[in-house]
């Protein structure tokens, strides 16, 4: 049973009522007649508030008894979940009746609890007497099955140049940007919100980006911590190891002299104001190299400061012409045939025209309507007359945002909660989708029926939320959306949405804080996302005890009072990347109501707990830090665990055969680990999820006699899905140190061997039939192992590196690999000489990523690849091994240019080829 918006907990709070009218408490009379009244009581109450949750204007009396009804749901929830945990307890103690009638005698809450309830009665009839007057429809929600992602969403986002009419600003932009300038070039592109600045931009940097020694997309937002931002900066440039300085000026002078020699491309996206700019521009040296930097930002002062004041360039957005308008919302709304029907024309002239050629409005609109079925025009003109009248020739925010109230009004009852639970992430995030599903799962908000998977309803939930585009995808792994973002705009109205029916409260300083402690409801999810210093932690505790949620994104050093959080269901710490500090949970013992818990503090320790058994529901335990003085040895006591994730170099819990719990296990210190705990792995066959490592280095890895009982163990795990190995093992080199697995685990979809440096491939893996991302590491590549692989049936993404050694021509030959969309070959020799494609291999194959070294080039492409049917991109990663080479690196460059773009004319489909030199 979920939680609601509207009626807070009252669902799963009828179920804990239930439960106590069962055969587990029929010796406490006296609390199972309460219960009983409690249940029927509040069951009625619940009727008229499942009505009410489809309104989107209540009187304010019925809000107001709303408001009330769902906020003393919390607390009730609070005082029978404290009722269980206390009797629960006891059972597991001597004196069971003794102790029992001892707490029952001071239980005068039940009272209060009665007291309530005769309240609400007397509100509840007097509410139901106006329910005449509301006009309130029955609220049929019906349970889902799982959603899949609308194949056509990655369309609109990913070739959102075509759908959206911005090919002629990219190819203006484009030409700003190539120009022959040798000096730094700052290029801003300036608009209001909605318009797609951050499209277009990102279309201009894919096209680009490969002419660059190095490249960055970083985000700024409304409230930058602008240290984060630079450290973050040097990650995505490839500087190694992130900064641990303590000033923003020690990582900007080593970032300077990275750049100084380079020709760089940075897009820099919602810049706010000039003071930001200011410190991040520090980082981007004057060279003559042709360096380019794009911004983005809604304000016309801070574009033109970007640009030093050159007006010439700033490139102003401008809403979509009516043609543009109309094939984006044809798309969206009709699919790939872009027919729109003919008794829907006029109406859609009219919704386009109130849109205002926003693309933000046509898509969030356009995707209103797709999830309509059947189409009615009807349903179409109550839409129409929702939008605001004078959006089209004046957009406002206020317009802009109706439009996305209109979205969010349409939303079935089970995704409103979990939308609005994005808003405990900061603006501009990136937000992991099982992060979030997870924590969905650990608050309530998640229900299943017939026995599915709640994991697998809950990703359902946020592939929702993207095919309704209230959620834009990210990133993608393995063939699957697995992050999110949030638009601002959305993000406004989703904070909006929660501080009008207290779901969650957003803080982002002491001056917030002192707030939320005087408001009128208890704070019940609470995300800081910045600095409260020690001083108000008094203030901070006492608003603690009612949180349900706390997610911390700061980089105070700060920890706060967590023995505060009775009843804590998701605890999340986010530090920023910076140096060496501890967090301290050895408080979260008392948390018997934790569900999720992550720490994300890469250089930080993470102390916790001797003990962790009373964590008796936890799900979720992730602790991405350096290091960990000591993981609790009674983890394996932890009957409801299902993901863990253990810190740097852990290494695994001991007898950790009984966690048969878990489907998720990430562990990176096998090296240390013991051979009877790797054997114990065997025993978790719920496993879906398994990454295995060791740190590397010389003494840091597996023997020979470890890899058997890994490979042993791996073979008993019939569930697993996903399975990465990584970091190198002792091997004379001779064999394959894998072969030892005979039996595999026969649902595997996912294989990463990327850091084994294999001699061949194992001949296991041609038993998997299920297999659909495979990532190696190889000495050698033969036509042998060509034969094995191709013959995979499910086979749509192949990664191969480590090529080093070729001792004839690879030919991939007619009808292997037939589903094979992906697939990328690097070695440090050329291995375009030894790569072959015949006519009827890979005829599926959209895109071919070849890595080689420059100075190796032999001087051809691979022969054949006008043979791959579907080929839609090429793109050659070109490695300069020797600086002090006697070759000149540009001819070599601009020949093998020539090379390829001649293969690719002479394609029937005219692939695209990118080229990068790293």
């Amino acid at each position: 049973m979920a939680a609601s918006l509207t009626t807070g907990v009252m669902e799963p709070l009828l179920g804990k009522l239930t439960e106590l009218l069962g055969d587990d408490y029929k010796k406490l009379t006296g609390v199972r007649e309460q219960a009983s009244f409690l249940r029927d009581e509040l069951s009625a109450m619940k009727a008229l508030l499942d009505k009410m949750e489809l309104m989107d204007k209540l009187d304010p009396l019925a809000k107001n008894w709303r408001d009330h009804v769902r906020e003393m749901s919390y607390d009730m929830e609070n005082c029978i979940d404290d009722f269980m945990h206390n009797i629960d307890r006891a059972q597991a103690e001597p004196g069971f009746v003794r102790k029992v009638v001892e707490f029952l005698t001071t239980l005068g809450r039940r009272h209060k609890i009665a007291n309530q309830i005769e309240e609400l009665k007397v509100l509840a009839m007097e509410a139901n007497d106006r329910r005449k007057r509301y006009k309130i429809d029955d609220c049929i929600n019906s349970s889902p099955g799982v959603v899949a992602i609308d194949p056509r969403i990655s369309a609109i986002y990913k070739e959102a140049a075509g759908l959206v009419g911005i090919d002629g600003p990219r190819e203006e932009l484009v030409s700003w940007l190539i120009d022959s300038q040798k000096k730094l070039k700052v290029v801003s592109i300036v608009g209001f919100g909605g318009l797609g600045k951050t499209t277009l931009a990102k279309q201009v940097y894919d096209k680009i980006e490969g002419q660059f020694d190095c490249k960055a997309f970083v985000s700024v937002s409304q409230r930058p911590d602008v240290k984060s931002l630079l450290i973050g900066l040097q990650h995505k440039l490839g500087m190694g190891e992130p900064s641990r300085a303590h000033e923003v000026q020690d990582i900007i002078d080593p970032l300077r002299e990275y750049l100084k020699h380079k020709r760089y491309f940075i897009l820099v996206d919602d810049l706010w104001d000039h003071q930001a700019w200011d410190i991040i521009s520090c980082a981007f040296p004057e060279n003559s190299n042709g360096s380019r930097i794009v911004v983005t930002t809604r304000i016309d002062e801070v574009a033109l400061w970007a640009c030093h004041g050159d007006r010439a360039n700033i490139y102003r957005m401008k809403q979509l012409e009516e043609q543009d308008s109309r094939r984006l919302f044809v798309n969206r709304v009709f699919g790939p045939e872009n027919v729109c029907l003919p008794q829907f024309k006029e109406i859609s002239d009219e919704i386009l025209k109130k849109c205002g050629g926003l693309p933000l409005a046509i898509i969030t609109i356009a995707s209103l309507l797709a999830s309509h079925e059947p189409r009615t025009l009807r349903e179409w003109e109550c839409i129409k007359n929702s939008l605001g009248s004078k959006f089209a020739t004046k957009p406002t925010l206020e317009e802009m945002r109706g439009i996305l109230n209109l979205s969010y009004m349409h939303l079935p009852i089970r995704l409103r909660p979990c939308l609005l639970y994005l808003g405990m992430y900061p603006e501009d995030r990136e937000i992991r989708r099982n992060d979030l599903v997870r924590q969905w799962i650990a608050e309530g908000l998640v229900c299943s029926s017939h026995g599915v998977d709640l994991e697998d309803v809950a990703k359902s939930y946020f592939n929702e939320l993207i095919n309704k585009s209230l959620i834009q995808p990210a990133s993608t792994e393995y063939g699957e959306v697995v992050s999110c973002r949030v638009h601002d705009m959305l993000l406004d109205l989703i904070l909006s949405k929660s501080t009008e029916d207290n779901f969650i409260s957003v803080a982002y300083n002491p001056e917030d804080m002192a707030r939320l402690h005087s408001c009128k409801y208890k704070v019940r999810r609470l995300s800081l996302q910045s600095s409260v210093g020690r001083a108000k932690s008094e203030t901070l505790a006492s608003s603690m005890p009612q949180v349900r949620s706390y997610a911390w994104f700061s980089k105070s050093k700060y920890t706060p009072p967590l023995s505060q959080f009775k009843y804590l269901r998701v605890l999340l710490f986010e530090f920023p990347i910076q140096p060496y500090m501890k967090v301290n949970l050895t408080a979260i013992g008392h948390l018997f109501l934790l569900r999720y818990l992550k720490v994300d503090a890469l250089h930080s320790e993470v102390v916790l707990p001797t003990e962790i058994q009373g964590l008796v529901h936890l799900e979720t335990l992730e602790l991405v830090c350096c290091y960990t003085e000591n993981i609790p040895s009674d983890i394996t006591r932890l009957a409801n665990l299902f993901h863990l994730k253990l810190p740097h170099c852990t290494v695994l819990p001991k007898e950790i055969q009984n966690m048969n719990s878990l489907r998720t296990l990430h562990c990176s210190g096998m090296d240390k680990s013991s051979l009877e705990d790797i054997k114990g792995l065997s025993k978790l066959t719920n496993l879906i999820e398994l990454t295995l490592g060791t740190p590397g280095g010389v003494n840091q890895c597996l023997t020979l006699e470890g890899v058997d009982a890994l490979m042993s163990s791996v073979g008993m795990l019939r569930n697993l899905k996903l399975l990465v190995l990584y970091r190198e093992i002792e091997s004379d080199g001779l064999n394959s140190p894998l072969d030892t697995l005979h039996d595999p685990p026969p649902c595997l979809e996912i294989l990463n061997l990327e850091h084994w440096m294999l001699d061949r491939v194992p001949r296991w893996i041609g038993q998997l039939c299920s297999l659909r991302i495979l990532s190696m590491r190889l000495l050698q590549l033969s036509s042998v192992d060509v034969r094995v692989l191709g013959e995979l049936t499910s086979l749509v993404e192949a990664n191969f590196d480590g090529l080093y050694v070729f001792q004839d021509k690879v030919v991939f030959s007619t009808g292997l690999f037939p589903v094979l969309e992906k697939v990328t070959f690097w070695s440090d020799e050329d291995l375009t000489a030894y790569l072959s494609f015949e006519a009827g291999a890979m005829p599926k194959l959209q895109r071919l990523t070849l890595g080689f070294g420059l100075e190796e080039w032999m001087g051809a492409s691979p022969v054949g690849m006008e043979c791959l049917p579907c080929l839609q991109e090429i793109k050659v990663y070109l490695q300069e091994t020797s600086a002090e080479s006697s070759k000149n690196v540009d001819d070599v460059l601009a020949n093998v240019k020539s090379a390829f773009k001649s293969a690719a004319s002479v394609h029937p489909r005219h692939p695209s080829v990118k080229f990068m030199v790293y």
